[in-house]
């Protein structure tokens, strides 16, 4: 990962290893972070364990390579792109993504992401209508996504949250779903 991404252990162990199993029963609360080029904060550190998760389920995959789609700090950044995290009601980091600028005026959903412990309790759907929500106050009418063939329970939520199957917008040679939904 670029620096922007890269997050001490100290802050990943808080993010993986700092939420109860009761923390995430209720409604996040989700905060724009800015993406800190340091590597610090609670952005940088979701974007990390992210990165780590994805080069283990596709075999070494460097998502900062030349043939990915981009979602630098400034890219995940104002004017036209935001990152959130997503808090649980005991103040613990549970959930990020990113909303970033397309070239065609759309939006792209990028690096959503759920912490381990938290996965099969109805946080990513709630972190995927903050990112939509995002995506309107920052005028969009379009949002796009894309997942993997190996994340076949990204594409169901896309699917039930209203995303159509679009061809590949973005060149991503990885994906084997590209979802779009006008807002």
């Amino acid at each position: 990962m670029p620096d922007g991404f890269r997050a001490p252990p100290r802050a990943l162990r808080a993010v993986d290893g700092g939420v109860t199993s009761d923390g995430v029963t209720g409604a996040l609360r989700f905060e724009p972070v800015e993406v800190d080029p340091s590597g610090a904060g609670d952005a940088a550190a979701l974007l990390a364990a992210m990165a780590a998760e994805m080069r283990e389920l596709y075999e070494g995959l460097d998502l900062n390579s030349a043939a990915m789609p981009s979602a630098t700090p400034a890219d995940l950044g104002p004017p036209g792109g935001t990152y959130l995290v997503g808090y649980s009601a005991a103040g613990e980091v549970v959930c990020g993504g990113g909303v970033k600028r397309l070239p065609d005026g759309a939006c792209e959903i990028k690096r959503m992401y759920v912490v381990p412990r938290c996965r099969r309790r109805g946080v990513a759907p709630q972190l995927l209508a903050a990112l939509e929500d995002a995506a309107r106050g920052l005028g969009y009418g379009v949002v796009r996504l894309d997942t993997g063939p190996r994340q076949a329970h990204a594409q169901r939520l896309y699917e039930a949250q209203g995303y159509r199957a679009i061809d590949n917008f973005n060149g991503n040679p990885e994906a084997s779903f590209f979802g779009e939904k006008r807002l």
